[in-house]
């Protein structure tokens, strides 16, 4: 008998990731289940999938300041991730539950 296996690529949630929609629904989804850890990875995410340099530049961190905000287990300031996601260019939105 012979055991056929598939070898499992690794996911990568940045190439999903490919255009603005899909990070704002992204995005608001991770918001919407309110955990801060998932918050810190899906803007780490959103950082790789625009480009860390960029965004490190446009925000005003150096670029492994900002792998280092962004990191599991992290504390950023509250600060650093507005001024990550001004970097990344989106906003976010209040509204009543």
């Amino acid at each position: 008998m012979t055991v056929k296996t598939e070898k499992l690529l690794p996911f990568d949630m940045v190439t999903l990731l490919d255009s603005d929609e899909m990070i704002s629904e992204y995005l608001s989804q991770v918001l919407e289940d309110g955990d801060a850890d998932e918050l810190l990875s899906a803007l780490g995410y959103i950082a790789k999938a625009k480009g860390m340099a960029i965004i490190a530049k446009e925000s005003g961190l150096g670029r492994e300041s900002l792998y280092k905000a962004l990191a599991p287990g992290s504390h950023p300031r509250f600060d650093t991730i507005l001024k990550v996601i001004k970097a990344l260019g989106v906003k976010l939105h209040a509204e009543p539950v």
